[in-house]
């Protein structure tokens, strides 16, 4: 197609580091284990009240986790939450990439370090001193957990964060791929990251897309979605510069697909139009065929109308094809959940297996697709797409294949 068209053939773009922390596990092994195994994460919240909210489970990182290998002392007392995800998972990325030298980070994030926000204002109303405000005040912005993890890291190079609600994650590793692919970049450092917090967790109670049951992604009879955290970055980097440091390309990234349907603050167009279109965009940019396509990661937030939308929009693009949501393992985790399951579908390519959708009950009769129900399976795996869908009809597609 690009010879067609009459432009020079684009960089490959190989992922050669990989790095999460999830309510599946500490590290990409242990997330591995966990979705070989089917792992339900999802748990009562003990991070902040919840008597009064309708959901009341969500999928958190033990704190005991966000301690490996960090400092302690004053350094450790202002470090938030999101920062030491962040941190542990960069570090992971850069440390399985082997002396990868990343030129930019592209980070994506919705709430950031908003529960030292939510703990300013709570010690405002109701004490006269002043003691730490500085360090919630100075810690809560949604830069300053990268900048903490990236020092934490001991690396220093520009930072840009995309703030795109749901599909924050996913934008910021397609950028980082445009930026390598046409040769802007020759590596990357991109991915997502998302603390639970308080002031997103009852918004979504309230706006009732939360659940009190099981979240059952694309069941007939599911409910809606659960909360959940985490962070997950890849190393990006050209062909040429992995080879010329002898890199393990552990998949590559072939297409990315974006599109905004415009249709509601919250809900998606019932058409399917927005992820259809990100999805064939995606194809276009891999120049490749739906019928190649051998698994989706699904956005699947299990709320009746998103699952709905995707739903059809995958029925349509890519007919009868495995899909899963992972999130029905560990809950939603906003603007990292697009870099994490991103690296899910490196696992599963490296691993050639179908992660599963739990808690899968009757499927819903409309839709061609078939759901990989409640157990993981080996497959033979070259090509796996990844959707994410965000609030204001923001839609992004990611392409990977097996190397």
């Amino acid at each position: 197609m690009w010879i067609m068209q009459g432009i020079d053939r684009p960089n490959r773009v190989l992922v050669t580091g990989l790095g999460v922390i999830s309510p599946l596990g500490s590290d990409a092994s242990a997330n591995l284990r966990s979705l070989l195994d089917g792992q339900d994460s999802v748990a009562p919240v003990t991070s902040f009240d919840v008597t009064k909210t309708r959901c009341k489970t969500a999928g958190q990182i033990p704190d005991a986790w966000l301690k490996n290998g960090l400092p302690t002392g004053r350094v450790a007392d202002r470090l938030h939450r999101g920062a030491r995800m962040a941190a542990l998972a960069l570090r992971e990325a850069c440390q399985s990439a082997g002396g990868a030298n990343p030129e930019l980070m592209v980070i994506g994030t919705t709430g950031g370090g908003m529960s030292y926000g939510e703990l300013f204002y709570r010690r405002l109303l109701t004490t006269r001193s002043r003691k730490g405000f500085a360090k919630l005040v100075g810690n809560y912005t949604p830069q300053k957990p990268i900048q903490d993890a990236l020092e934490l890291n001991q690396l220093r190079i520009p930072t840009q964060i995309l703030t795109n609600a749901c599909s924050s994650g996913s934008n910021a590793i397609g950028h980082g791929f445009e930026l390598i692919r046409h040769g802007l970049r020759t590596c990357v450092v991109c991915g997502g990251y998302e603390p639970l917090c308080e002031l997103v967790f009852v918004g979504f109670d309230s706006l009732q897309a939360a659940t009190a049951e099981k979240i059952r992604p694309f069941d007939k009879n599911r409910t809606g979605l659960v909360l959940g955290e985490g962070a997950a970055f890849l190393i990006l980097e050209s062909e040429k510069s992995a080879a010329q440091r002898g890199a393990v390309a552990l998949a590559e990234m072939v297409g990315y697909g974006v599109s905004t349907d415009t249709y509601h603050l919250t809900q998606p167009h019932p058409s399917g139009i927005g992820p259809r279109l990100a999805m064939q965009r995606a194809l276009e940019s891999g120049d490749m065929e739906a019928a190649g396509i051998d698994y989706v990661n699904a956005h699947g937030t299990a709320t009746i109308f998103n699952d709905a939308t995707e739903g059809a929009a995958i029925s349509d693009v890519c007919g009868q094809v495995p899909v899963s949501s992972t999130k029905s393992m560990m809950g939603h985790s906003l603007g990292a959940a697009g870099a994490i399951e991103a690296a899910f579908c490196v696992l599963a390519l490296r691993e050639q297996f179908l992660p599963p959708n739990i808690n899968f009950l009757e499927p819903d009769p409309t839709w061609k697709f078939e759901v990989v129900s409640n157990h993981s399976r080996a497959a033979r795996v070259n090509h796996v797409l990844s959707n994410s869908i965000g609030f204001g009809g923001t839609n992004a597609t990611l392409i990977l294949r097996r190397v």
